[in-house]
C-alpha cells in the first residue's frame, strides 16, 4: 500500500477538479517525504460547513479558506460501534507499524477561496493550489505565527507550486537537495489555518 489521498466535494458551488488537486497533493507529499502507507483526506464544503468548523475549533464565527487536520498516529481501535468487539473468531489485530498513518484532514472552502483569489494567488485555480499545498504544510509541521516561520512556509509553498501547480502539463522543474528539504517535521495536535495572506490564523490551522 502506498500514499493514499481521498478527494471529497461537498459543495456544488464551485466546480472542483478531483483528479487535478489529487494528483498535486500526491506530488507535494512526496517532495515532502512522505513514503510508505499514509492517508491524506481533502474535502471541499460549502461556507456554513466551513463556518461551523472554524467555529467549534477556533472559535470564530465566519468562514475561512482553509483549515488543516493533523491526525495523532496512534492506531484506532477495532470493531464495531459503540463496543469496539465482535471481531471474530481467528482474528489477529495488525501490528501497528502494519497501519497506515493517518496524516489527517485539508479542508477548504472554494467560495471563500473565490473571493480571496483577485487580491492573494490569482485565479481560482491558483488560488485552490494555494490552499491545499498550505493546508498539507501545516500537517507536516508548518507554521506561520512567528515570521520567521512564516517566511519559510511561503518560501516551501512557492517551490512546491512552481513545480508541480504553475510548471506547464506534464513537465516539472528538477529537484536539488536544497528543494526537497528535510524529513517532515512530526505532525502538530490540532487543526492548522491558512497563510497570513488571508484571514487570521485560528488555533488549530487555518490561513
Amino acid at each position: 500500500m502506498a500514499v493514499e489521498v481521498f478527494v471529497a466535494d461537498e459543495q456544488s458551488q464551485y466546480p472542483v477538479e478531483h483528479l487535478r488537486w489529487l494528483h498535486l497533493a500526491e506530488q507535494v507529499l512526496a517532495a515532502e517525504g512522505v513514503r510508505g502507507d499514509a492517508e491524506l483526506s481533502v474535502l471541499f464544503v460549502d461556507e456554513q460547513a466551513m463556518t461551523d468548523l472554524n467555529r467549534r475549533f477556533n472559535s470564530k464565527h465566519a468562514p475561512t479558506d482553509v483549515l488543516a487536520f493533523p491526525i495523532d498516529e496512534e492506531p484506532s481501535q477495532g470493531g464495531r460501534s459503540p463496543d469496539s468487539g465482535g471481531t471474530g473468531p481467528g482474528y489477529t489485530p495488525p501490528e501497528p507499524s502494519e497501519l497506515p498513518t493517518l496524516l489527517g484532514d485539508v479542508v477548504i472552502c472554494p467560495s471563500v477561496a473565490s473571493r480571496n483569489a483577485p487580491e492573494h494567488a490569482g485565479t481560482y485555480d491558483d488560488e485552490i493550489a494555494l490552499l491545499l499545498v498550505h493546508g498539507i504544510l501545516h500537517l507536516m509541521g508548518m507554521d506561520h505565527h512567528e515570521d520567521t516561520e512564516a517566511t519559510a512556509m511561503e518560501a516551501r509553498e512557492q517551490v512546491l507550486l512552481a513545480k508541480f501547480h504553475r510548471a506547464p502539463a506534464g513537465e516539472t522543474t528538477p529537484t536539488s537537495a536544497a528543494d526537497e528539504g528535510d524529513a517532515p517535521a512530526d505532525p502538530s495536535d490540532g487543526p492548522a489555518t491558512a497563510s497570513p495572506a488571508a484571514a487570521p490564523d485560528p488555533e488549530p490551522g487555518s490561513r
